[in-house]
């Protein structure tokens, strides 16, 4: 079965195609994947089930009461630990194990199949293996139930018809529909009692209104507010949280959607937080708020430098956290630190670069009061990956650890669920403006965010460090 993957964009965290491969060739290479045995692409069940709702495998047990607060973790993408060469997917599960992180799989893309490719009848093949490789590595599973059927939003039924393309994918349930989504999701539940995290929907895909250029957030409320009901309906210890809404920030002149939320790292779209508002004042209920975004404008732009713009994070952050009174703990479903290029890609960076403001922006949450992230892994097939967390198990010695895994499951370790951003570490005058830091009661983490060495003293200890290192001081 094909992967269908995308991922996330530089600009404005769209859903884009492959590299090299254009839309409509690409959504036929996706649908002749996605012909299963005795579909004649016609509609029919072929390869299809009624049985979704049944548990898959052995669930693991959930000790205790499921926490709202998970700590660090990251995203499967379209290619992940679950294919490839056995010898590589075996390293690549044992790292896993080791760090034991929290991980999210979509519903549908990102290497799930369309789930619910004709009205009850399922196709879970793909997210079975995802969930099953979570289970197998003992991280935490969290879902996101995004994306939407086809015939849930105007298009046809049948697994052989799914319609893979961008603008399909990034179409929302029509209204008529929200309760048939709503539905599939507690299908979803039933089928997994070990996911106890569900964030509802992805960046508002397909809820802006064109006509009045502003997100439909009553749209978006009423559909979250169905999956709410649904899931506590299958199971009242089920966390579920949104709205998954990316906090674009504009140029710190701009006027046009500006708001008040603003710093050197410019203004956030005044649309974004009315969005915000509205699900907050609305919503039926929720255990966790979800927010994403990168700490660079929507031109790409990181002001007034690539660290300084990570305080963009701690201002959100903070900004939520006072919407919803402190009583939710927030999460970031993704977060960027680095552009793309033209094609989205991000290799512009060194590792050592791009790891040290990757800290410096996840410090930059915590200083925010976010007690869960999760990193968006841009996994590939290639023996080049810029930012992934190992080395493509399609190759024979692939599966190793690379930097930034190094770097996610150090700081889940160090830095657990609860960990709050402690200012009373000291730093030498001068090395304020360079370096960044966090603490525990026994760990300090030191960045050196310039691109040079510097002598550094933090909490009392004097030390050199190399351009962009990472340091781990024992207290």
């Amino acid at each position: 079965m094909g992967r269908h993957g995308w991922n996330s964009g530089a600009r404005r965290w769209r859903l884009t195609a492959l590299i090299g491969v254009g839309v409509a060739a690409l959504a036929l290479v996706l649908t002749m994947c996605t012909v299963w045995p005795g579909d004649s692409g016609r509609g029919d069940s072929g390869g299809t089930t009624t049985d979704g709702a049944k548990v898959h495998g052995t669930p693991p047990p959930v000790p205790g009461t499921p926490k709202a607060e998970l700590g660090w973790g990251f995203t499967h993408t379209q290619y992940s630990v679950d294919a490839g060469d056995a010898d590589a997917r075996r390293r690549a599960e044992k790292l896993l194990s080791a760090s034991r992180l929290p991980q999210i799989q979509h519903l549908m893309g990102w290497g799930s199949n369309n789930p619910e490719p004709t009205p009850g009848r399922y196709q879970f093949g793909e997210m079975d293996s995802r969930i099953d490789l979570v289970r197998r590595s003992g991280g935490t599973p969290v879902v996101t139930l995004c994306c939407a059927p086809d015939w849930m939003k105007g298009g046809k039924e049948g697994a052989a018809n799914t319609d893979w393309s961008q603008q399909s994918l990034e179409t929302a349930p029509s209204p008529e529909h929200y309760a048939d989504f709503a539905k599939l999701a507690g299908v979803v539940a039933r089928r997994y009692p070990d996911v106890k995290h569900f964030i509802v929907w992805n960046e508002f895909k397909g809820f802006f209104d064109d006509s009045a250029k502003r997100w439909n957030y009553e749209g978006y409320t009423k559909l979250y507010n169905l999956v709410y009901a649904e899931l506590k309906k299958v199971d009242k210890d089920i966390l579920v949280g949104g709205p998954y809404l990316v906090m674009d920030s504009l140029d710190p002149r701009a006027t046009e959607n500006a708001s008040a939320l603003r710093g050197p790292w410019g203004t956030i779209d005044q649309r974004s937080l009315d969005a915000f508002t509205y699900w907050n004042e609305n919503k039926t209920g929720a255990d966790f708020a979800v927010v994403d975004g990168s700490s660079y404008s929507k031109d790409d732009e990181l002001l007034p430098s690539d660290v300084r713009a990570t305080d963009k994070f701690t201002a959100v952050s903070r900004w939520v956290r006072r919407q919803t009174g402190g009583k939710l703990p927030l999460w970031w479903a993704e977060y960027y630190v680095e552009p793309g290029d033209a094609e989205d890609e991000r290799d512009g960076w060194s590792e050592p670069h791009r790891a040290a403001v990757q800290a410096a922006g996840m410090i930059a949450l915590v200083k925010g009061g976010t007690g869960t992230a999760f990193y968006w892994n841009p996994q590939n097939e290639g023996t080049k990956c810029a930012g992934c967390l190992w080395t493509s198990t399609e190759l024979a010695d692939g599966g190793r650890e690379l930097p930034m895994m190094e770097l996610i499951s150090r700081f889940a370790k160090e830095f657990p669920p609860g960990t709050r951003y402690d200012d009373k570490v000291k730093v030498a005058a001068d090395d304020v403006p360079n370096v960044r830091v966090l603490a525990s009661g026994a760990t300090v983490l030191v960045v050196n965010t310039l691109d040079r060495a510097i002598e550094a003293e933090v909490d009392g200890q004097s030390f050199d460090m190399n351009p962009y290192e990472i340091r781990w001081l024992t207290r």
